[in-house]
């Protein structure tokens, strides 16, 4: 099957089609809306508990540029990842959005209903989160709550300056040999950059989360939810990519039933952080998804350095953990080359038979990336 075979399959994809093939282990189900390996920009997925039913990043957007499709195709392929994403909002009563990239949520106006009377978990909008992300919250609340926004603003509180590079104990310790004098500029950079921030969050305005309350919205960083027999962890603010990364920040959510624990990373590119590898191996979960690197940026917002820290992160999870279901999309699925970048990961785990899948090849196909074109 080359590509232009596979797209025809994918563009005729009925938008139930996920439902039928679940991610399966207890009483827990995960289907696996769309993700990059079928063509469009995208990690949404669907969680089922006896007790809860949440709907994970519901975005979905083009491929882009380098991407080898026709411009009017990506857009018809986000369209079917749309599609399929709102025909999963019908089944969930709760929705979760890490961070607010469009792959990750649909903005209101576009599909009010993947929103419409569900409960909300979303990214803290007011701290941990760069500029361009702090206007996106606030567009998505003002469409969500019918340009009613100002009522939910109170003034900034008090900030201490924290810096998270200190809470790292094994990134902080790691000798990058003659890249140790780059690194230490580039750290002194993103310090500023943070501290640069910290003045945008002191000035508000907040938004004020006991009010959002009322309608069903809750800030997800650092909370536990207990659904009967359903545990549902949101970490802290995780660096999406590296240190300091100007892209900003994400939640991830850690979700347990009758001892069968699921992460999902959202997107930490890799793990491109010592310590976030660290985390997910001490969890040590049945079911991980996992975002790889953003290979089809290197040499522009990624470097050889920290793919190297990457793809070493994937295999200290591999080395340490033997999850029964391990899907690794996302941004590698953006470049051709995805294999060849991160080889070392895919050897590792075929001598150690650790079984590796992207989103399609769940579903019995080739990432659409990786095939030749005619």
């Amino acid at each position: 099957m080359n590509r232009v075979s596979l797209l025809k399959k994918i563009l005729h994809l009925p938008a139930d089609y996920w439902k039928y093939s679940p991610i399966s282990m207890g009483s827990l189900k995960i289907y696996l809306i769309w993700f990059d390996s079928l063509g469009a920009k995208s990690s949404s997925l669907l969680i089922e508990t006896p007790e809860i039913k949440i709907l994970v990043d519901p975005g979905a957007a083009a491929m882009q540029p380098s991407y080898p499709l026709p411009p009017e195709t990506k857009s018809r392929l986000r369209s079917i990842a749309l599609s399929c994403i709102k025909e999963a909002s019908k089944r969930a009563n709760a929705v979760f959005i890490s961070h607010y990239h469009y792959d990750h949520h649909v903005l209101p106006q576009e599909a009010r209903n993947i929103y419409k009377g569900k409960k909300l978990w979303i990214k803290n909008p007011n701290i941990w989160i760069n500029h361009s992300q702090w206007k996106r919250a606030r567009l998505f609340l003002e469409q969500l709550l019918g340009n009613k926004i100002s009522r939910f603003y109170v003034p900034a509180p008090g900030l201490k300056f924290e810096d998270p590079w200190e809470k790292f104990a094994f990134a902080s310790r790691k000798d990058y040999g003659p890249y140790n004098d780059r690194k230490r500029e580039l750290l002194q950079k993103g310090r500023a950059w943070l501290k640069g921030l910290f003045k945008i969050w002191e000035s508000g305005p907040w938004v004020n989360e006991k009010k959002l309350e009322q309608e069903g919205i809750q800030f997800a960083e650092d909370k536990i939810f207990q659904a009967g027999s359903t545990r549902v962890r949101f970490t802290s603010a995780l660096f999406h990519g590296v240190e300091y990364d100007r892209v900003g920040w994400v939640t991830a959510i850690v979700l347990e039933r009758d001892g069968v624990k699921l992460i999902y990373t959202s997107d930490l590119q890799g793990p491109s952080i010592e310590d976030y590898a660290v985390w997910i191996a001490k969890e040590n979960p049945q079911i991980l998804i996992l975002d790889g690197p953003a290979t089809y940026l290197l040499g522009y917002m990624v470097n050889k350095i920290n793919l190297q820290r990457a793809v070493e992160n994937a295999l200290f999870i591999l080395k340490n953990i033997s999850p029964s279901f391990f899907i690794y999309d996302h941004h590698l699925l953006r470049d051709s080359l995805y294999q060849e970048r991160v080889k070392d990961i895919y050897q590792y785990a075929q001598t150690n038979n650790r079984n590796i899948i992207t989103a399609a090849e769940w579903y019995g196909y080739k990432p659409l990336i990786s095939l030749p074109g005619k």
